[in-house]
């Protein structure tokens, strides 16, 4: 009787919010950046200082998600084929890649990209050069002389900086997704890579059709993160002079010393990008997790 008195008392008991509600366990945070969100956004469409600040760093998105994506992209076949001479029984390709993995990973983003940029671009472009001079001045290639002299012709000074960025992101990126690929493929079963043999496919069909699909669900989550990561050191070519979102946004302080207006547009466009790839990346979680197609 005390208990059904009690519970009666509850459901009379008025209140704002159902009583199944646990307020401590709403996502404020969302409400909070949400919030912060929509004063940014009319700051920009009704202060002059900040919709100046936002109409001369938001072209640096462009340059930001297409360095982004393009390195990523690199980093992703190169980290596939580290990660599988990372496994492979070639003492050879195992040496190579474990010393490229383990150099790369020891060394800060910012260091790989300058060193990429102004000693490994240089460093390829004089062996490019090389071999263009090779063709012109061996007798029995004279039918690659055109090529030749295309590639004798290349001017490191004419290299673009964001292909040169491009390439120190790929290149850094590159290491710790041989890693994430490694891990993949080794949490598979040996059976299936057996089976697969037993079957009649080589050791690459195995690979291509039985371990490399099941392993895609398990190294999904850490691309993901992994590509978020790279969006965010993207900032980093600003080393480079490269005009992405952080370049631009010191080029606004420098022109019109607001720092206020200046870093708040920019940190809002960055993380508007990360969130926003977060949400894709859970998204995908759930995809895989649940089987759909």
């Amino acid at each position: 009787m005390p208990d059904a008195q009690a519970s009666d008392e509850t459901r009379r008991t008025p209140g704002i919010f159902p009583s199944s509600i646990n307020l401590a366990q709403l996502p404020w945070w969302v409400l909070v950046l949400l919030l912060m969100g929509v004063a940014l956004v009319y700051a920009i469409a009704s202060i002059p200082s900040y919709t100046d600040a936002f109409y001369f760093i938001v072209p640096g998105l462009k340059i930001t998600i297409l360095a982004s994506v393009v390195a990523f992209a690199i980093a992703l076949v190169t980290g596939l084929i580290v990660g599988l001479a990372r496994i492979s029984p070639n003492p050879i390709a195992y040496n190579i890649a474990t010393f490229y993995v383990e150099v790369v990973r020891g060394i800060p983003m910012i260091v790989i990209i300058i060193y990429v940029a102004y000693v490994l671009v240089p460093l390829f472009v004089g062996m490019v050069n090389g071999l263009g001079n090779f063709i012109l001045e061996t007798s029995w290639l004279a039918f690659l002389s055109a090529l030749g002299q295309k590639l004798s012709a290349i001017d490191v000074k004419n290299i673009n900086p964001l292909i040169r960025a491009i390439a120190g992101l790929a290149f850094g990126y590159g290491a710790y997704e041989a890693e994430v690929f490694r891990a993949g493929i080794q949490s598979i079963e040996k059976g299936q890579m057996e089976a697969a043999r037993s079957l009649g496919m080589n050791y690459f069909q195995a690979m291509r059709y039985v371990i490399l699909p099941q392993a895609i669900r398990v190294i999904l989550p850490p691309l993901g993160n992994d590509f978020i990561a790279m969006l965010k050191d993207s900032s980093l070519i600003s080393v480079l002079a490269v005009r992405d979102l952080t370049q631009l946004g010191k080029l606004n302080r420098s022109r019109t010393f607001r720092t206020f207006e200046t870093w708040n547009t920019v940190t809002y466009l960055y993380l508007s990008m990360t969130l926003l790839g977060s949400m894709g990346v859970k998204w995908l979680e759930r995809k895989f997790r649940t089987g759909e197609r």
